[in-house]
C-alpha cells in the first residue's frame, strides 16, 4: 500500500447484519452448544481477525451486481481441511445478510458473534478431514467507509487491505492463511468485471441482460489482496518481459489519456526483475479507479490506483513513475512473500519503498543517500510515534489504516539501506534475491529474514536487527558517523 497526500474516509466497524439462525431451530445436536465466542489466532494488532481450526484451501466467490447502491447477492464456496476436531467453524465475515450455510452438503446452523459468523455442522469436522463450506449470503457495498468495497463513478473496486475482506465475503481473513481463488461475476450488459488472475471465460444471458466473467488465481493469496472491479472498463493488453501477459483496467473514457502512464509497465518490471529475479505471477497491470480512498493498493496481479494519481496537476512524473515501482515491488515482498503477522509488516512496506526510492535515484531525481539521511533524522519520531519497525503500535480505534505509518514506510526502508551498509552491496543483493526465491508463494516473517541475512553474511546479524527493528531510538547509521537523528518531541 502507499498512502498519498489525500485524505481518508474515517473508518465505521459494523457488526453482521439480519437475524442470526438458532441451532435449534435445525434440530441439529449442536443446539446443546453455549452460544458461541467470537475467535481469533491472536495476532498482536489484529487479535480477532482469522480463526483456529483449519486452513482454507480455496475459495470460490460469486457475485451478482446490480449496482452500487445495493447489497449483491454472493456465494462463498470455501475448501478447507480441519487441524482440529470442530463442533463449530468461525468464519470472519459482516456487512451483509446470511441466507443459509452447508457444510459438506448437509444444512449448517448459523449465527453471529462479533464479526465472526459461527457455522455448526449437522456433524461435527474430525481433524485432519477436508470439508466444503457453502455460505449464500449478501454482499453490501453501500456506506463502505471501513474498507472493502469501494465505489466509483461507474460501480465497484475492491480494497481489504488489512482487515476489510470479511466485510466483503465470509473467509478466514488473516494473510497467513493463503488460498487458491476463483472468482465468478455477473453483472448487467455494458459492463466489464475483472478480477485477480487469468481469464476462465465468459458467459452471456442475452435474454437476461448479463454476462458472467470467471477468473482464476494460479497461485495462493492473502484474503487482503482480492481484487473485483466492476465498471465501464477498458481492458488493455500489451506483453511484458519474457512474454508476462500485462493487462491493465481503466475507465473506457480515460483510455488515451492513461495510456502514456500504463505503457511505462513493461520497463518496469524489467527493472525489477534485474534486481529481484522473474516476476512471481501470471499477469500483473494496473486497475485505475475514478474512486478517491487516499491511497494505491497492491492487491495481487492487479495493483489499484486511483485515477487522480495520474491526471491531476502537481504530482511530478518521476513520483508517479516511483509509486507504480513501489505497488509492484509488492508483487514480491508482501504478495509472494507474505508476512506470517501483521507486525512482519515492515518486510512488505520496508521493501516496497525501498525501491521505490532506489527507482526515483535511478531517475536523478531524489538520491536514494538523500532520502535515507532525512528519514535518519526523522526516525526517532516516527518510532515515538508509531513504534519501532517490527513492533508498531497498534492503529487507533476503529482505524486499521493508521497502522500505515512513517515508520513502516521510510522508517523500514531505513533498515534496509542500514543493513547494505553493514554487509556490503553484494551480499545485500543476495539477501533480496533469496528472499522471494526461497519464501515464494508463502508466508515468512521477521526471524526468517534475520536469519536468511545472517546466513548470506556469514554471521550473527540479531543484535543488529533487534537494534534497528525492535529498538525506541535508531542505532548509529553504519559508515555514516555524521548522521544524526532528530530530538523525539
Amino acid at each position: 500500500m502507499q498512502l498519498t497526500p489525500r485524505p481518508t474516509a474515517d473508518r465505521v466497524l459494523r457488526r453482521l447484519r439480519g437475524p442470526a439462525l438458532a441451532a435449534a431451530s435445525l434440530g441439529l445436536v449442536a443446539a446443546v452448544l453455549p452460544p458461541p465466542p467470537a475467535l481469533g489466532i491472536g495476532d498482536r494488532l489484529f487479535p480477532e481477525l482469522g480463526n483456529p481450526g483449519y486452513d482454507v484451501l480455496a475459495y470460490d466467490l460469486s457475485f451478482r451486481y446490480t449496482s452500487a447502491t445495493q447489497p449483491l447477492d454472493a456465494t462463498t464456496v470455501i475448501q478447507a481441511r480441519a487441524t482440529e476436531d470442530l463442533e463449530r467453524i468461525n468464519l470472519d465475515f459482516t456487512r451483509g445478510t446470511v441466507a443459509s450455510a452447508e457444510v459438506d452438503g448437509l444444512p449448517a446452523a448459523f449465527e453471529s458473534a462479533g464479526e465472526d459468523l459461527v457455522l455448526t455442522p449437522a456433524r461435527p469436522v474430525p481433524a485432519h478431514g477436508l470439508v466444503r463450506i457453502t455460505v449464500h449470503h449478501t454482499s453490501d457495498p453501500r456506506g463502505a467507509k471501513d474498507g472493502g468495497w469501494v465505489t466509483t463513478e461507474d460501480g465497484l473496486a475492491m480494497a481489504n487491505q488489512a482487515d476489510a475482506a470479511h466485510r466483503v465475503f465470509p473467509c478466514n481473513d488473516h494473510p497467513s492463511d493463503k488460498a487458491m481463488f476463483t472468482f465468478r461475476i455477473t453483472a448487467p450488459e455494458g459492463l466489464t468485471a475483472v478480477a485477480n488472475g487469468i481469464s476462465a471465460g465468459t458467459a452471456r444471458r442475452a435474454a437476461a441482460g448479463r454476462t458472467t466473467w470467471t477468473y482464476r488465481s494460479l497461485h495462493p493469496m492473502a484474503t487482503e489482496l482480492a481484487q473485483v472491479s466492476i465498471g465501464r472498463s477498458a481492458v488493455l493488453t500489451r506483453e511484458g518481459p519474457h512474454g508476462l501477459p500485462v493487462r491493465d483496467v481503466v475507465p473506457e473514457a480515460d483510455r488515451a489519456a492513461l495510456e502514456p502512464w500504463l505503457a511505462k509497465t513493461p520497463a518496469q518490471l524489467e527493472w525489477m526483475e534485474a534486481r529481484v529475479g522473474r516476476y512471481p505471477f501470471e499477469n500483473y497491470g494496473l486497475l485505475i479507479a475514478r474512486a478517491k480512498t487516499g491511497f494505491e493498493l497492491e492487491t495481487q496481479t492487479l495493483s489499484l490506483f486511483e485515477r487522480g494519481l495520474f491526471t491531476t496537476p502537481g504530482y511530478p512524473s518521476w513520483y508517479v513513475e516511483s509509486v507504480m515501482v513501489h505497488e509492484l515491488a509488492h508483487q514480491w515482498f508482501g504478495n509472494t512473500v507474505t508476512p506470517r503477522t501483521w507486525s512482519d509488516l515492515w518486510l512488505n512496506e520496508g521493501h516496497a519503498t525501498w525501491y521505490e526510492a532506489l527507482y526515483a535515484d535511478g531517475l536523478g531525481k531524489y538520491a536514494l543517500e538523500r532520502r535515507m539521511r532525512e528519514a535518519y533524522e526523522r526516525s526517532d519520531q516516527w518510532r515515538a510515534a508509531g513504534g519501532p519497525p517490527a513492533r508498531p503500535k497498534e492503529s487507533a480505534p476503529g482505524q486499521p489504516l493508521s497502522l500505515f505509518r512513517p515508520v513502516v514506510y521510510d522508517g523500514s526502508a531505513l533498515v534496509l539501506f542500514a543493513l547494505r551498509e553493514e554487509i556490503g552491496t553484494a551480499a545485500f543483493e543476495r539477501v533480496e534475491r533469496r528472499w522471494v526465491a526461497e519464501h515464494r508463494d508463502a508466508t515468512a516473517g521477521t526471524a526468517d529474514f534475520v536469519a536468511l541475512a545472517s546466513d548470506e553474511a556469514g554471521r550473527d546479524l540479531t543484535g543488529f536487527f533487534q537494534d534497528w527493528l525492535y529498538g525506541a531510538k535508531t542505532p548509529a547509521m553504519p559508515g555514516r558517523p555524521d548522521w544524526k537523528a532528530a530530538k523525539s518531541v
